[in-house]
């Protein structure tokens, strides 16, 4: 496939002198014109400046790069997996195939039954080395076909199956929490990239430090970092918060490290102003 490149093109100014016979003197003029880094011939800027060969060129490079992204959509689309739960709420009667099951444990009611969500060994195992290790070596799981999820809802559960498949995910703050959680749990990268950048859009002044603590323990460096530093711009409100006094009493170096961060803040704001002002 020929690849084409995007030209790009620069303004030069030039000058030029003209002497007046009839005067004394003479007077300088300047135009400004643009010059294209593709053929080098300059125009004046009232002409676009490019030239009819690269305009059309620059055309058929925007025009190559629209089928490359199709190509791209259709590529993903073939190699993306069906999801056996919708399969199975689409077509009920319909074979799914699958070998395992998720149960959420935490679902389970009087009777001790939980709805199972169906999957595939091979989706899981390709998607998370946690599931990995536990289905490819003679682990309960992998001998009754059954995982048992602690401390998730069912629907966290079967939201998180689906990604697995799909890479798709319906978020509201409450399913961004508890599928971060199963993402890092499982070591599903994507799927916890994602989440954090859900819920860093979700970030305010309000659920500020509660996402800090929760980023905190749950390693996810990019909400830590937002959240953090939205405290440390606010920290005349800080300890009004009650979340602050919760936050003394369970986890005092959370508190510490948000006063060294600020304290952090306030020496590199600093050092500028100072050196500016010796010199």
């Amino acid at each position: 496939m020929m690849q084409r490149c995007r030209h790009r093109v620069r303004s030069v100014r030039v000058t030029s002198d003209e002497s007046d016979t009839s005067e004394s003197g003479s007077s300088e003029t300047e135009t400004e014109t643009m010059r294209c880094v593709s053929c080098l011939e300059s125009y004046e800027s009232c002409n676009a400046g490019t030239c009819k060969e690269c305009y059309e060129e620059a055309n058929e490079t925007e025009e190559e790069l629209k089928r490359q992204i199709e190509d791209l959509k259709a590529k993903v689309a073939f190699l993306k997996f069906w999801s056996p739960i919708d399969h199975h709420h689409s077509r009920p009667n319909g074979p799914c195939f699958t070998d395992v099951v998720l149960v959420a444990s935490s679902d389970e009611n009087s009777s001790g039954f939980a709805v199972p969500v169906p999957a595939h060994k091979a989706v899981l195992v390709s998607r998370s080395p946690v599931f990995k290790a536990m289905l490819e070596n003679e682990m309960e799981e992998s001998r009754s076909g059954t995982i048992k999820i602690g401390d998730v809802s069912y629907d966290a559960l079967r939201a998180f199956v689906n990604y697995m498949y799909t890479a798709e995910a319906c978020l509201d703050e409450q399913m961004g929490y508890d599928l971060l959680v199963l993402a890092e749990k499982y070591q599903v990268k994507h799927l916890k990239a994602h989440c954090e950048k859900f819920l860093v859009s979700k970030l305010n002044w309000d659920n500020s430090i509660l996402c800090y603590a929760f980023a905190h323990q749950h390693s996810a460096k990019h909400m830590l970092d937002a959240a953090l530093s939205l405290i440390t711009d606010n920290m005349d409100k800080l300890t009004k918060r009650e979340e602050y006094v919760e936050l003394v009493e369970k986890d005092p170096r959370l508190i510490v490290e948000i006063y060294e961060a600020y304290l952090s803040k306030q020496v590199n704001t600093a050092a500028p102003k100072d050196s500016s002002s010796k010199s």
